[in-house]
């Protein structure tokens, strides 16, 4: 049985969507807090659910019993509820997991980080957590696979980051100029998904990116094709960033600005050589788009 956790969040949800669809047996967790449109969908589609939180060394051990696969998207960026901290919940808690699953005799742990390019120099707090959380991985003597996906379209690319493509408004960092390498989440679960029995996934790590890398005032161009209406664009210059960093007082708050500086900065992802041994068909950034503002005029 593959255990996951964060299964009520986007990208944990794809993940046991598509192990179901795999026909696997999966138990998700969730706690009292959980959406519960979330926890219904995950009740009809057959999953096991297991009440138990990261902050709970306690709970995991119970979440842990009898569990072959464990694979973890769960962090605090997201869905904060009261008493998540990146120190909580993406330090310790993540920690926590790791322990539980190896005193449980769990034999693959697949770990959801993010791309080693987004913050080498002056890590933020999140960085720093995912960082260690992947060293005690790598230490425990569990098989492991750590993925580090580049920058999710369907989280960056979205109104609750000031990308609003219902009403063609988009907030830029920095110029807008640099280049990213956008992944589509439904790509990261099947990754994630995969790592549980290929070979090039066993204690290995690899960074993920979709399959062309376009510059945010490339994207807004080519929504501003496929939609046919022109962006009104406003942009939060890397001064503004870099100030909004150094006067955080909050973590979580630190890290955002942090990433979003190293989204005006670029990165890019050559993931050629995994394609080679693993091929998937990347959802592109064209493809998104259009599904998104087909979504979006049906609703």
């Amino acid at each position: 049985m593959d255990l996951v956790v964060g299964a009520t969040g986007v990208l944990g949800g794809e993940i046991c969507h598509q192990l179901v669809a795999e026909g696997r047996s999966i138990r998700a967790v969730v706690r009292q807090t959980s959406d519960a449109g979330r926890v219904s969908s995950l009740k009809q589609m057959g999953a096991e659910l297991v009440e138990a939180d990261l902050k709970v060394h306690a709970s995991l051990n119970g979440a842990c019993e009898g569990i072959e696969n464990v694979i973890t998207t769960a962090t605090t960026t997201i869905s904060r509820q009261p008493g998540d901290t990146i120190q909580s919940v993406d330090l310790e808690g993540q920690r926590n997991l790791v322990d539980a699953a190896r005193a449980s005799g769990v034999r693959h742990f697949v770990y959801i980080s993010y791309s080693a390019d987004i913050e080498r120099d002056d890590p933020c707090p999140l960085t720093v957590a995912k960082s260690t959380i992947e060293r005690h991985l790598q230490e425990s003597g569990m098989t492991y696979s750590i993925l580090q996906p580049s920058i999710l379209m369907d989280i960056w690319l979205s109104p609750a980051l000031g990308f609003d493509y219902a009403n063609a408004r988009a907030q830029i960092s920095g110029t807008g100029e640099a280049r990213l390498s956008w992944i589509a989440v439904r790509d990261v679960a099947r990754f994630a998904v995969l790592a549980l029995s290929h070979p090039s996934f066993v204690n290995a790590t690899w960074e993920l990116g979709g399959p062309d890398a376009l510059s945010p005032l490339e994207v807004v161009r080519l929504f501003e094709g496929v939609g046919g209406r022109q962006f009104e664009l406003s942009h939060v210059p890397e001064e503004a960033l870099r100030a909004q960093r150094a006067s955080a007082t909050d973590p979580l708050e630190q890290s955002f600005a942090a990433l979003m500086l190293a989204n005006a900065a670029g990165y890019e992802v050559d993931l050629r050589p995994l394609l080679e041994a693993c091929p998937v068909d990347l959802m592109s950034v064209r493809e998104y788009a259009e599904a998104a503002l087909a979504a979006q005029r049906v609703s």
